[in-house]
Order: structure tokens, then sequence, then C-alpha cells
């Protein structure tokens, strides 16, 4: 962990109205997860400054439903434009406050650019419908924006879960109100900068930092905001449905995850563990779509398994400015977690076969890295069977039978993502239909793109993100009859 680097600057203050203002409840230290230290402190917000910006956004967002979808357009391409020439800065920030490797944060902000063009082309597709009616009459189908809009966003994709989630919003002609994480405020705040150099208009887009229980039941409760969109744990999801119930509003959540990845015996074996690792230690394990249940078909299990060992030997870890190939977990609770796992594993009978321990000497000593490690020998009565691991844990689980295995894929309460490799047709059309998921990847696992559909079902969530779908989640559909005759 050889590079040190200063934070690049960055507004720490919280952005209402067009302004920059102060918090009133102090300020907070931002922590860099691979050594310990504090970046820099950031205002807290409080009841006072969410109302603020609820008003603002609310005031804001008559004008702005009202531009043309190409003026809003015009204004998203400048904001594309301004992240690409600023993705350097962008992506530093992200790294040392989240912690992933370099690599990996710009290819974040790269993503955040397609999504912002993509969302600016598709809010000028939101079409209606004229549908045949009487003679006498004109039947419209119209489309109109939400409203003011509460977007809650997680610390995993600090920067493109933002861009996801307002792209869409503003592109419809929806109002915003922020609140990211509190472990990855900067990256937010920076992105806050660049809607503001960018022109768009004073409440468009705000952001408010704090207490997540304060401004996640304020957002959901208030009859002023329309729509509450939230990626984060089914536990906080589920909190903030409940709250958002009385007020009948919009909601969209995008929640945890259990994904399986089965390797069927006709697989491409290589292709297989090759996508495996790269899958798996993206931004270390910490990622709703993550694989966590390797099945592998008994015939091909030794072999799978000695290669999946190899490989995980070239998976370096470290300090995310050296860009290994994976860096530190988020902070220690997430430490704690994997341990937990694989002690309760291990004590029913699983077996390590490379890593299991947590890196805290020399070099990694105030940072929160992990071995990453392969596990062998899950079976049911385990937790991390059950359990969201968000961490280098490659657990591996053998199957016989097609059918067998597409039962316990489907055993969770999670329905995210899914994996599998087959190269039999029919294996890939009966497995594919019969996945309990909103996303199947076969023989691949880029299931994550600006022009597909993004979901889940069951315990992972409801409404989709990205594609003409993701546009859709912020219009309300109204419906016009006319009196042409008399």
């Amino acid at each position: 962990m050889g590079k040190q680097q200063e934070l690049p600057a960055v507004e720490t203050r919280l952005y209402i109205n067009g302004k920059w203002v102060e918090g009133s409840e102090g300020t907070k230290p931002v922590t860099n997860p691979a050594t310990g230290e504090a970046l820099a402190d950031v205002h807290v917000g409080g009841e006072k400054e969410v109302h603020s910006a609820i008003e603002a956004a609310n005031q804001a967002f008559p004008e702005w439903s009202q531009k043309s979808a190409a003026e809003r357009a015009k204004l998203m391409n400048k904001m594309a434009d301004l992240v690409e020439e600023d993705a350097e800065r962008l992506a530093t920030i992200m790294t040392m406050e989240q912690g992933k490797p370099l690599t990996q944060a710009k290819g974040e902000i790269q993503t955040n650019v397609e999504n912002l063009r993509w969302n600016a082309a598709e809010g000028q597709r939101v079409l209606g419908e004229i549908v045949p009616s009487p003679a006498t009459n004109q039947w419209q189908v119209r489309k109109q924006a939400v409203g003011v809009v509460g977007a809650i966003t997680p610390w995993n994709f600090p920067s493109n879960m933002i861009i996801r989630k307002i792209s869409p919003a503003i592109a419809a002609g929806c109002t915003v109100i922020l609140k990211p994480s509190k472990e990855t405020p900067l990256s937010a705040l920076a992105l806050m900068e660049l809607f503001d150099k960018a022109g768009f208009p004073d409440g468009v887009v705000n952001i408010v930092l704090g207490d997540s229980s304060t401004i996640g039941t304020i957002l959901s409760e208030s009859e002023e905001v329309q729509k509450i969109t939230f990626t984060g744990s089914t536990e906080v999801g589920q909190k903030l449905n409940e709250q958002a119930a009385p007020t009948l509003k919009n909601v969209s959540m995008e929640l945890g995850g259990h994904a399986p990845y089965i390797i069927f015996p006709d697989a491409d074996i290589e292709r297989a563990v090759e996508t495996l690792i790269q899958t798996k230690f993206i931004n270390n394990g910490q990622v709703c779509t993550s694989p966590n249940r390797i099945f592998i078909h008994k015939d091909i299990k030794e072999k799978v398994t000695d290669q999946i060992v190899e490989a995980i030997k070239d998976v370096t870890v470290g300090n995310g400015l050296d860009d290994p190939t994976t860096g530190p977990l988020i902070n220690q609770a997430g430490v704690d977690k994997v341990v937990d796992q694989l002690k309760d594993a291990t004590d029913k009978g699983a077996k390590i076969l490379a890593g299991g321990h947590k890196l805290d000497s020399g070099e990694y000593a105030n940072g929160n890295f992990f071995e990453p490690t392969v596990l062998d020998g899950v079976t049911k009565d385990m937790d991390i069977f059950y359990q969201e691991t968000f961490g280098p844990v490659i657990p591996l689980i053998t199957f016989e039978d097609e059918e067998k295995v597409i039962e316990d894929a489907n055993d969770t309460e999670f329905g995210l993502a899914s994996y599998f490799f087959s190269t039999n047709i029919h294996t890939v059309e009966n497995v594919s239909s019969k996945l309990q998921y909103g996303m199947v990847g076969v023989n691949d696992t880029a299931i994550s793109n600006s022009a597909t559909p993004f979901g889940g079902v069951k315990h992972s969530g409801f409404g989709r993100e990205n594609g003409t779908y993701g546009v859709e989640e912020y219009v309300d559909v109204k419906f016009v009859n006319i009196r042409t005759a008399k």
C-alpha cells in the first residue's frame, strides 16, 4: 500500500434550493476504510433541513416539469460532460471514502455518464396514446411526472446509485431530495457540485445529510413527497414502505440479494470459473448481485473446486488507490459478519480451502481487510446458505439433479440476481424460466446496463431501474376524455 494521496477538494455542506448551507446538527467525520483515517468532516442536517429541501423541490416542480423533455435533456447531457471531465477526481474521492479499487471506481463514473445520456434520450420518448374512441370523443392517455422524489442511496455504489435514481427522475420532470449513505457522503456531494455547475434550476436537485431514521421518516410520511426510491437492506426497505403507506405514495425498492451461481456439467468450466472470480470480487463482494451460493455438479465438483482455489491466488487485496483486485470492507461490522458466518459454517462441518482470516498486520493494520476465501461443504443448516454475504467468500455447494438445484437456488427470501452456466439449450430454457429472480445471467454476469431493467422479486423489492422501465417509475398515467362534437 505505497500510494498516499490527499483527498481532492470537495464540498462538505448541504445543497438545498441551489445554495450550499451549513447543517444545524454540527459535523461528522468520514473515514477511509483502508487506513482508518478521517478524510473530512461533513455537515449534518436535521428536520429543519429536510423540510427546507422538500419545500424547495415542491416549489421547483411546476416549472421543471413543464420544461420540454429536450430542455431537460440538454442540461442532463451537460451534466454528463462535466462528470466525464471530472472522472479522475470523482473516482479518487470514491476510492478513498468507500475503498473500492481505482479502476472499479473509474468504471462506476463512466457508468454515470452512460446513464445520464441514456435517460436524457429516454425522457424524450415518454409517449402517450390516442385510444380508438367514439366519433364524438377523443381518448388520450398522457404520462406526467409523479412529483417530488425522495431518493435514499447506499454506500456500495456511492455514485452510480445516485445517478441511477436522479437521472430518470429529472428526465421525467420530477424534482429530487437525495439522502446518501452516511458512510459515503463525499461522492454524493461531489456530484451535487456538478449539478450546480451544470446550471440546473434551484430546487430541482437537493441533498440532505444526517440521521437516516429521521430523514427517511420525514420523506416517507410527507404528503408533499410523491415518491420514495430506495436501495438498501430489506429490513430498512420494509420500514420505509410501512411509513409511506398512509400517504399512499409511489414506492420502489431495490433491496437485498443472495444470488445463486450454478455450474452444470456441460458448462464451459474455464469461463465459469474466470467469470466467478471476476464477479465475486467486484467491490470485495459488497454487491447485492454478488454470487453468494455456488452450486457445482458432482461430476465436475473436484475439477471446478481446484480451479477456483488456484484462481483465487491471483486475487490481490489492498488500498484501492494501489488498484488491487479488491479493497477493504466498508467497516468493522462488515468484517464481523463474515467472521461470524465462517465460524458458524466451520462449526457445522464446512472446510476452508483458502483464506478465512482478517488481514490485520503490517500495511493492513488499520483497515477492514479480509482474505479472499473459499468455503467447501456448505449445507442448508449453515447461516451462510440463507444470509446474504457482503464479503469475499465463495461458498461451494454440491448438487446432482437439475430440478433439485433449481429448488435449492429458489430456497431464499431474496429474488434479485441469479446466474448459471450451461451449453445445453434445454437446460438454458428450463432453468432460466424457473429461477425466481428478477434477473438471470446465462453464461454471463453482466446484468446491469443502462438500457436494461434492473430489479428483483420477493424480498428483493419491487420496481425497476434502468431502461425504459426506469423512467416509467417516475410518471403517472392520466386518462383524458375530450368531447369533440356537440
